[in-house]
């Protein structure tokens, strides 16, 4: 029997239909601006999210990062939050290739106007003056969370009156999105800049978008070149992109639903719940250390990571039905520590 693979939202395999959709993708060179499936996507993203333009890469951390250069020069300063994809999981590359400072904010990945402030560097020769300021939603280090609208509206207000840019790495936007019934063009409405990724719960190989304004996405495709992202012939994957989209978007409940079953089930057995289980993502701690449970946990046929000395983070989608994630939960449940 296959193992009940919980480690990301990203190992999923394209369907029949998908991959069907990809082979019979009308193609042209999207370098030229020439590849009509790739222009459909980035039409169709650009309207969901409220934004006049969008630009397809190969990855989210593209995305995040082309985006962080577009807003910045090197020397400036960065706000983000405790755990953000772009400061832990793109490899160092807002200073490698922006040249810019990360300052963390607020804990659990939220943050609030009152702990910008604080963090605040103003422009004068003493400091990396603050230029922008990162938000994710969901989080996925704050396991799945959605922004309270009521604190980031906060923090909008704060940057906008400080004249900072604002930057959404969306990367499960989707997934805030179905949790909420909020449309996507409404939580992406109070930002510059906004990604979001295809394959995580949408099930795509590969590809991220970015969106924005016209004059920003130009600047942004320049980037995209320099970074090694220009594709040709992408509306083969552009194809897997607005299959996802049209199959698998609505579906993202039922991954909710199942993290909400496996963290009831970790819960009743002893793990700690810092976050709840808001979409689908679950991050559980363990009283004793986290990488000899991982072994254990794959060993008996479930794949989850250590995110922590005693933290441990599983992830629903569209690979792991109802009945995997009920075997998966009674596995994990009888290896915790007792």
């Amino acid at each position: 029997m296959l193992p009940i693979d919980l480690r990301s939202d990203t190992v999923t395999r394209p369907s029949a239909g998908m991959r069907a959709a990809m082979a019979a993708a009308d193609v042209g060179d999207d370098v030229y601006g020439e590849d009509p499936t790739v222009n459909a996507l980035q039409a169709r993203v650009a309207t969901l999210v409220g934004k006049p333009a969008a630009l397809f890469v190969p990855s989210g951390s593209m995305a995040n990062q082309t985006c962080i250069k577009a807003h910045t020069s090197p020397g400036d300063d960065v706000l983000c939050g405790d755990g953000a994809h772009v400061m832990l999981y793109e490899s160092g590359a807002a200073g490698a290739l922006s040249g810019v400072q990360l300052t963390v904010v607020g804990q659990g990945g939220l943050f609030d106007a009152e702990g910008c402030e604080a963090a605040f560097k103003p422009d004068n020769h003493h400091h990396a003056p603050t230029r922008l300021v990162c938000l994710e939603n969901t989080h996925n280090r704050g396991g799945g969370r959605v922004w309270p609208r009521a604190q980031l509206a906060g923090v909008v207000e704060w940057a906008r009156r400080r004249g900072l840019r604002l930057h959404l790495d969306g990367a499960r936007l989707w997934n805030a999105h179905v949790a909420t019934g909020v449309p996507l063009a409404e939580l992406a409405a109070p930002f510059d800049s906004v990604s979001v990724c295809l394959s995580k719960g949408l099930g795509a190989p590969v590809g991220s978008l970015l969106c924005g304004d016209v004059a920003f996405v130009h600047r942004a495709h320049r980037i995209r070149k320099m970074l090694g992202g220009g594709m040709r012939q992408a509306g083969v994957l552009a194809a897997a992109g607005l299959f996802a989209l049209d199959h698998n978007l609505a579906r993202l409940g039922d991954d909710h639903a199942r993290a909400k079953l496996l963290a009831e089930r970790l819960s009743a057995a002893g793990a700690g719940l810092p976050y709840g289980a808001e979409t689908n993502i679950v991050i559980f701690d363990l009283s004793g250390p986290a990488a000899p449970f991982v072994e254990a946990s794959r060993a008996a046929g479930v794949l989850v990571n250590a995110v922590g000395p005693s933290r441990v983070r599983a992830v629903t989608h569209l690979d792991v039905d109802r009945d995997a994630v009920t075997r998966a939960a009674e596995v994990l449940a009888g290896l915790l520590p007792r």
